[in-house]
């Protein structure tokens, strides 16, 4: 297989493309770097393309692999053919060469290798190669009775080549794969509660699972949530999950795949034989590999959601230039304040008692107001945990009773459990209890939310459904790429960034990320680029993959502030002289560097400054805004100063909510109360919504209505449908 070609053709684009994108990885280059400066080799290729040349080379790799492997094992036993040679090689699915494979692959005793050692396998064979036969068939069966090999009767051999032939039907690759398709176009899949576990198990998951304690639907119909949840309930024992399916018809679409001829005289025979080969040999593990394909692609599908809902949450904008007060609630351990500067560096904390069973609302107070005073608090984050709704309450009247400027934000504290204990907030404070460092993070998250929370685990941020359950290897990689392509979309700023942060950074590694914190620690911050190749462990290879993406404000060249490679330099400074300027007129100029380039011709300008027109290109971009942050550019989050009650809600009240995830079957938004609204897939707008992806992404504000609100439940139905 000509593995760039046949990559090329999946994704319509040109060999020549992939064949560059292949040579690029190998030699060392990162996705991002390729994205962003090597779009002249790729033609131009963005992160999602080459993610799935990079997806698509390993698969296809591994089966170039295992395609010898099969074939030297089949031409050692004496049994390849050229047929057989050929079918191998034009697999394109591992299961396709397994399935192939099936019938040469070293066995354990079996029905049929037992009755093969008895020398039934050419009674089997006269079964099969005679459908015409005439005479007396008894005559033939006694010819093999044998009682020195254990066939002692003509039904003893007549049974024994029935499992010789079950056998062979089960290892033929177009019966197996005739039978998977059967099943994934016609089968149902059926679920009914489980019979009661022996453990006592909590109650609150039997109701989680009742929807599905009498479920039925087509296989090609299912949604991957529907399936997760399926999986999920059968293997915590809370429901029994089978396939219903026409077996007559499965029967005789696998006679009708495995034999030449329409009519046998040993039809019973055959018939009673195929049944046996489905039921015993067949159905178990295509059962197995059909629940499975369904399952994988369930769970691709839920990480890919998770991975839209934490691009988007990781690109949030940041509430810049701001003192921050954070608070992680509670009620009998307290809430937890900590105050952190315009850079995020925390200044002072101290847990108060506003809630029961301490109930110290006044003083609480008192020392919220003397806080907010002294550092000249602008914003307010509010963890949404436990406690959150009574301390929201208590800082709206804050607000309200003195006056105050400031507003106050509900965030997400989902993981900052995770990175309190973690070793990196050990690293960051360690004076401090894991209960202390929490909110610390939860005022972080309002000022940069991608700096603060690359520090967690992604699969704990909590925007994703089911990330338990789905494959976890392919989830750490998907999450893992959606970080790395946020931070580097994003850029970093060399002096100020964490190592944790670093990280991330195309070319870095946990090593050099710390080396070059260590590095800014003893020498000060870096003046310039330049100086990133006096950090041990950095060598040219590495300052190339990153360079470009790490900032530096207020450097001594101010291209160093940009996304303009260094490699790109000599090139910049060139269109600058052309333009009659220098580097440090470019925030004022850069508008008529571009409109120099406009009517000059970018083709001829990039000639002349020898580079590619889609560099220059990026170069004019970086000219007209030097240290632009991407994410300024999206709508900010709603800063409150009152509160609302459920009960403040009634149906038709028109509200502006933001978007806190999104799933198969909807939007959870929040709205300004304790909790979020579902916005149902059906009520996002006046025409079918195949995927709410489509229409709706994590962080979006949203104007809604409330169409229904059940109080006792806590439940609030949303429309964005006019």
């Amino acid at each position: 297989m000509n593995i760039p070609l046949f990559i090329a053709k999946e994704l319509n684009i040109q060999e020549k493309q992939v064949l560059e994108v292949v040579g690029l990885f190998a030699e060392g280059a990162t996705v991002p770097f390729v994205a962003r400066y090597r779009k002249e080799r790729t033609g131009g290729l963005d992160e999602d393309y080459l993610r799935q040349i990079e997806d698509r080379l390993s698969y296809l790799t591994i089966l170039e692999e295992r395609k010898q492997t099969v074939l030297k094992s089949i031409e050692e036993q004496g049994k390849l053919t050229d047929e057989l040679r050929d079918k191998i090689l034009a697999s394109v699915k591992l299961q396709e060469v397994e399935d192939l494979y099936l019938p040469y692959k070293p066995k354990r005793k079996t029905r049929g290798t037992i009755a093969k050692a008895k020398g039934l396998e050419p009674l089997a064979l006269f079964i099969l190669e005679n459908p015409n036969f005439k005479k007396d068939f008894d005559e033939i069966l006694l010819q093999y009775v044998n009682e020195s090999l254990g066939v002692n009767s003509k039904e003893e051999a007549l049974q024994g080549a029935k499992d010789i032939i079950a056998e062979m039907i089960s290892e033929t690759a177009e019966v197996r794969q005739a039978a998977r398709e059967f099943l994934l176009n016609s089968a149902l899949i059926v679920s009914s509660k489980a019979e009661k576990r022996k453990e006592d198990s909590a109650p609150n998951k039997k109701d989680v699972y009742e929807v599905y304690h009498n479920f039925s639907i087509s296989l090609n119909k299912i949604k991957p949530y529907q399936l997760l949840a399926l999986n999920r309930g059968e293997k915590e024992s809370f429901l029994k999950v089978i396939l219903s399916f026409d077996k007559p018809g499965i029967l005789k679409t696998i006679s009708e795949e495995y034999f030449s001829y329409d009519e046998s005289v040993f039809e019973e025979i055959l018939n009673e034989t195929v049944d046996d080969s489905f039921t015993r040999l067949i159905y178990p593990s295509i059962e197995r590999e059909v629940r499975n394909q369904l399952s994988e692609a369930a769970d691709l599908h839920a990480v890919e959601i998770f991975a839209s809902n934490l691009r988007q949450l990781l690109l949030q904008p940041p509430i810049s230039g701001k003192n921050i007060l954070g608070i992680d609630p509670g009620f009998y351990s307290g809430s937890k304040l900590a105050v952190i500067d315009t850079t995020g560096k925390y200044i002072e904390g101290i847990t108060i008692y506003p809630h029961p069973p301490q109930s110290r609302t006044a003083d609480s107070k008192k020392i919220l107001l003397e806080l907010v005073n002294r550092y000249q608090i602008e914003l307010i984050a509010i963890g949404n945990g436990t406690a959150s709704r009574e301390t929201e309450l208590l800082v709206a009247d804050l607000i309200k009773e003195n006056k105050l400027k400031c507003r106050y934000l509900i965030v997400s504290e989902a993981g900052a459990s995770v990175y309190s204990a973690s070793p990196i907030a050990k690293e960051e404070f360690p004076e401090l209890e894991a209960s202390q460092r929490g909110n610390i993070s939860i005022a972080r998250r309002a000022l940069d939310p991608l700096a603060e929370l690359v520090k967690i685990d992604p699969k704990s941020i909590g925007v994703g459904l089911y990330q338990h359950d789905v494959d976890q290897k392919l989830l750490h990689k998907k999450l893992d790429d959606v970080v790395v392509s946020c931070v580097n979309y994003v850029g970093v700023d060399l002096n100020t960034a964490s190592a944790p942060l670093l990280t991330y950074v195309s070319g870095l590694n946990k090593r050099i990320a710390t080396n070059v914190v260590k590095h800014r620690e003893k020498k000060g911050r870096f003046k310039n680029r330049q100086e990133l190749l006096e950090v041990s462990g950095m060598g040219e290879k590495i300052f190339e993959q990153c360079a470009g993406f790490l900032k530096i404000p207020n450097a001594e060249n101010p291209l160093d502030n940009t996304f303009i490679h260094p490699e790109s330099y000599q090139a910049t400074t060139k269109l600058l002289n052309l333009c009659e300027l220098s580097a440090t007129h470019i925030n004022e100029k850069g508008n008529l560097v571009e409109l120099f380039v406009k009517n000059k011709g970018t083709k001829k300008i990039a000639e002349q400054i020898g580079i590619g027109e889609p560099t220059l290109i990026d170069i004019l971009e970086n000219l007209k805004k030097p240290g632009r942050d991407p994410r300024e550019e999206l709508p900010k989050p709603i800063l409150r100063s009152d509160v609302l009650k459920i009960e403040d809600l009634s149906e038709g009240i028109k509200l502006k909510g933001t978007v806190r995830n999104v799933v198969d079957f909807g939007a959870f938004v929040d709205i300004g109360v304790k909790q979020d609204g579902l916005l149902h897939i059906s009520q996002i707008a006046n025409r079918y919504v195949k995927n709410p992806l489509d229409l709706l992404k994590v962080g979006d504000i949203i104007e809604v209505t409330v169409l229904k609100v059940d109080i006792a439940k806590e439940r609030i139905a949303l429309s964005m449908v006019s």
